[in-house]
């Protein structure tokens, strides 16, 4: 710019003002208008900005120069900027940070424009906080729209659960009650929370006895019964309220009789409130237990006489074996129980969980692997028991050890587990060859095919009406012979589990609507009627799989039932299932074949000429079990015959969600 520019010149009897002036003027305007405006430069730096543009942020012009428009917005990364600078103008919203963190709502209109090679972003932004707050207002009424029925929904769930409460109370104290067991549960204050009839005959507690350790009388009343009353009340009336310990111990009473007293916990959420304790009399089993151990002599002799394998442990020494484990092991009884080195005998051992155990069983139930002295293994189903003072073994506890040899069913269970898998390895042959063979009959057949096509369009008038009906013939074959590869290439797919089951959200109303419109369309002489309880059904299945059923079901249902006849589909939803029903009035199916109605290659003893495979129903019970559903047929010859088919409901967050 040369220096005649910044002067005023006389042009056409017109005073031009220079372009000084004009910008003190441009920048007086923009800086009195109310809405903020700023230009950009190429990395959405801020190069100008008026004074709108500083109160609206609570920058200052200098700190506002040193930003870029990220800064400030955002929302910068949520906006496709490539796009907007190809565009003539651009208006939107998004949201700005001020310097003192308050979040506002704006309106952006920008231009980008040329100026010496470089794009400018020209922008105008008004406040629409306003906005924010209309929304936040109805939001929050909203909210308390819905929280007002969820209140109400949760009174009534309230109330039914009360009711269930007093329910379960019942129940609970019909069980307390009827329990063999003395229960008492007692807190850290002393006082006796609950107990059951059995507890107070047990100790034959006078009715007008106060319940609670803070009265004398009562702690009297029990610590005067026992032997050793110390030692209850250490158990019982010191127990510390941290004492997070299952405890198991025996008190002897004046009387003669001996009761066990187990002791847990009792939880109130995750805070100990007080201690549960289990009394039962065992009188008659410590009197057992004491003539036990008096004869030990007796559980030799026992052991001497028996045909299972007895051992006794004390850690890993051996420190007694019956003569069956000599019979056993090859090994005599002077080299076991003479520092035996156990593992060179146990080569391994399995624990088994046995269905329906007392969790306070004092014995397990293992399988023991044994290499005897001959170098062959035998195998023992063994109970390991804990004799913790029963026997006398110089006065420490011993393990019991009394197993069965169960060699021959263990090599049978080998046999058994190599039978499956060889007959594994023989379905997937199978599977292979059937594939194999169905894609060798596809050349010969594909070109049968296109030749009778050729013969088709060949045909001339005159041999039309004696060719026609023959070419028809082939090709109605054709179709058939197709059909038949296709369900032996799925059923062997099937067989050999290569069918995934991948579930995904689907309407099928609108599913059921689209396979029926199909159908009418191949074969529109056959009327299929079908009905749902729902307009809209959202369920996640694998279309892949359920399109298959219904379409061999209906297609079945076609195929044995006369042309004039109406099919009946329907789509119901009951109990947490899908309902699929296919309903006919065709020839029926005879109750001597409904039991291998499924079965591959089975096929019903009526069907008479009416071509088919006998794979559809044996496909669909596949099908269905992966989905994890149920297929049931309902059937009378002459009069027609619905089959079921029921998938669980499975709601789209069910399969999102991680297992």
């Amino acid at each position: 710019m040369n220096s005649s520019e910044h002067k005023l010149v006389f042009s056409n009897s017109q005073w031009k003002l220079q372009p000084e002036i004009d910008l003190k003027f441009a920048h007086f305007l923009i800086n009195q208008a109310v809405d903020a405006a700023f230009c950009l430069g190429e990395n959405e730096q801020f190069l100008y900005l008026n004074d709108a543009t500083c109160q609206m942020t609570e920058y200052s012009r200098e700190e506002l120069l040193s930003l870029r428009l990220h800064d400030i917005d955002i929302d910068f990364s949520l906006h496709n900027w490539s796009d907007i600078k190809l565009q003539d103008s651009s208006t939107f919203k998004s949201r700005y940070r001020a310097k003192g963190g308050r979040i506002f709502l704006v309106e952006i209109s920008i231009i980008y424009v040329e100026n010496q090679g470089q794009k400018l972003g020209c922008a105008v932004v008004r406040d629409k906080s306003d906005e924010i707050i209309e929304l936040s207002v109805q939001t929050w009424m909203d909210e308390l729209r819905n929280a007002k029925n969820y209140l109400q929904q949760e009174v009534s769930q309230l109330s039914t659960k009360e009711a269930e409460l007093g329910i379960s109370l019942s129940i609970f104290h019909s069980t307390l009650e009827s329990t063999a067991v003395g229960i008492v549960a007692v807190n850290f204050e002393g006082d006796i929370l609950s107990l059951n009839q059995k507890f107070i005959d047990m100790w034959q507690i006078p009715q007008s006895l106060i319940l609670s350790k803070k009265c004398p009388q009562c702690k009297a009343f029990f610590e005067n019964q026992l032997k050793d009353p110390e030692a209850f009340s250490q158990l019982i009336w010191e127990v510390s309220s941290q004492s997070d310990f299952e405890s198991y111990y025996i008190l002897e009473l004046k009387d003669g009789r001996t009761f066990a007293h187990y002791s847990k916990p009792h939880y109130l959420g995750d805070k100990i409130v007080g201690r549960v304790w289990s009394i039962w009399d065992i009188t008659e089993s410590k009197q057992t237990e004491e003539a036990l151990r008096l004869n030990e002599a007796r559980f030799r002799t026992l052991a001497e006489t028996t045909e299972a394998n007895i051992f006794l442990l004390q850690g890993t020494r051996l420190c007694y074996i019956n003569p069956a484990v000599e019979k056993l092991t090859g090994y005599k009884k002077e080299e076991l129980l003479n520092n035996f080195d156990l593992r060179q005998l146990v080569k391994s051992k399995e624990r088994r969980q046995i269905r329906n155990q007392n969790a306070v069983a004092n014995f397990e139930y293992q399988e023991m692997n044994l290499l005897i002295k001959d170098g062959t293994e035998r195998w023992l189903a063994c109970a390991v028991a804990k004799l913790d003072g029963t026997l006398d073994f110089g006065g420490k506890p011993v393990e019991l050890i009394t197993g069965i040899d169960i060699t021959d069913y263990k090599n049978v269970e080998s046999d058994l587990n190599q039978a499956l898998e060889q007959a594994k390895q023989l379905s997937e042959l199978r599977a292979r060859f059937l594939s194999m063979v169905c894609h060798q009959f596809r050349t010969p057949l594909n070109i049968v095919s296109f030749s009778n096509s050729l013969l088709k369009e060949q045909v001339d008038k005159h041999t039309e009406k004696k060719i026609q009906p023959l070419l028809e013939h082939i090709e109605k074959a054709i179709e058939q012979i197709s059909q038949m590869l296709d369900d032996t290439l799925f059923f062997a797919k099937a067989e050999t589990a290569k069918l995934s089951f991948e579930p995904q959200p689907l309407d099928l109303v609108q599913f059921c609507h689209n396979l029926v419109a199909q159908m009418h369309m191949s074969m529109s002489q056959r009327p299929i009627s079908f009905v749902s309880q729902f307009d809209f059904l959202a369920a996640c299945v694998d279309p892949k799989l359920l399109e298959p059923i219904l379409k061999n079901l209906l297609d079945n249902a076609i195929k044995y039932s006369p042309s004039h006849m109406l099919i009946d589909f329907i789509l119901a939803c009951e109990n947490g299932k899908l309902i699929f029903q296919v309903k006919d009035q065709g020839i029926g199916i005879p109750l001597g074949d409904q039991q291998r109605l499924f079965e591959p290659f089975y096929r019903g003893s009526n069907v008479d000429n009416i071509p088919g495979t006998g794979l559809g129903l044996s496909i669909i019970k596949t099908l269905v079990d992966l989905h994890g559903g149920q297929v049931a047929v309902e059937s009378e010859v002459g009069v027609g015959t619905m089959f079921t088919v029921m998938l669980p409901l499975i709601k789209e967050e069910s399969v999102l969600s991680p297992l």
